[in-house]
């Protein structure tokens, strides 16, 4: 299995994440794999397998939260024939095709009291038994399973089977978030550009200008490495001339003055407005008026900048300014030297 992505980053706690993979790819046991979304838990799956005496052998996926509570069961042990209405003929499992190999079980947490417990059979004993069959069948499988939830709190809320979750976690490899990858951002942000940049037939990679990269370096990431991955990206195919660095990012994708909204209820417009609102502890911490306003005019004007890529007399007219009074405001914060 070929993928896009990559192991890149330098961060302490990114390799010690991959470094620990490392270590328990050779042994014959499960693994958990702890992470927020867009982590790369299916890559870290990846290198298990790879690095595993297994490596020949199937790596099979499957994505417990992408089939009906109904269908889980039958993708997993397999059906014989009229075992259900649908089962037309006799079907092997994903137990089955991965005999010898490894499953990847993304999503665990997902998964139904039922199959916890038929799966808890499978890792317990080696063997499944099909729907419809009294007859179990022998596989050799090692389970890597993944997860974005807390699965030891929902044992405790009786949510999860805390017996399967003892022998599914051997050992438990979390993921760090990209917001604490120190340094990582960036040299993610110069891959992923570069690699567009090479697929759009670009003559030379022009980087980042210095107020997009501080703002990736700012954004939380609350879809880590895949929303670094799009943003950067998506700024880099609307960019129009590879001379100059990229001028603009824009980290949702649905943002629009023309995107529809849903009317609120009254209570939670006179909220929205009151949150909108700064509060006096935040007028409280402003010791230099005039630099507060500089600073909030200067964010201003780089953002409607690189919106607009750089053309002024758009900015301008975005902003209701006249070209000139725009042109002193870039000369004023110095912009003009980070273009």
């Amino acid at each position: 299995m070929e993928r896009e992505n990559q192991f890149i980053g330098q961060s302490g706690a990114f390799l010690d994440a991959v470094e620990r993979t490392s270590r328990a790819a050779p042994m014959q046991r499960p693994v958990l794999i702890i992470g927020e979304r867009g982590t790369g838990k299916e890559l870290i799956a990846e290198r298990l397998h790879r690095l595993s005496d297994r490596w020949e052998e199937p790596l099979v996926i499957m994505n417990c939260a992408a089939l009906p509570e109904t269908l889980i069961e039958a993708e997993l042990f397999g059906h014989e024939a009229g075992a259900f209405t649908g089962a037309t003929k006799q079907r092997a499992g994903r137990f089955e095709e991965a005999d010898q190999g490894t499953l990847f079980l993304d999503e665990l947490g997902s998964l139904s009291m039922g199959a916890q417990e038929r799966l808890l059979r499978a890792v317990e004993y080696g063997e499944v038994t099909r729907i419809g069959s009294s007859r179990p069948v022998r596989v050799n499988v090692r389970i890597v399973a993944a997860t974005n939830e807390n699965l030891p709190a929902k044992a405790e809320r009786g949510e999860f089977r805390a017996d399967l979750l003892d022998r599914l976690s051997f050992e438990v490899i979390t993921l760090p978030p990209l917001r604490v990858r120190e340094g990582d951002i960036a040299v993610l942000a110069d891959f992923f550009g570069r690699r567009m940049a090479a697929e759009l037939g670009w003559e030379s990679w022009p980087g980042f200008a210095e107020h997009v990269a501080r703002r990736l370096e700012e954004h939380e990431w609350p879809g880590n490495v895949r929303e670094l991955r799009n943003a950067v990206e998506r700024a880099i195919y609307r960019w129009d001339n590879w001379n100059d660095p990229i001028g603009h990012v824009q980290f949702d994708p649905f943002d629009s003055p023309w995107m529809p909204a849903a009317p609120k209820p009254r209570a939670e417009q006179v909220a929205a407005q009151n949150s909108a609102a700064p509060s006096a502890t935040e007028y409280d911490s402003i010791e230099d008026l005039r630099a507060a306003v500089d600073s909030h005019e200067r964010a201003i004007v780089e953002h409607a900048l690189g919106k607009h890529r750089w053309n002024q007399r758009q900015t301008a007219k975005a902003l209701g300014l006249s070209y000139d009074q725009l042109r002193h405001c870039i000369k004023k914060h110095g912009l003009a030297d980070d273009d």
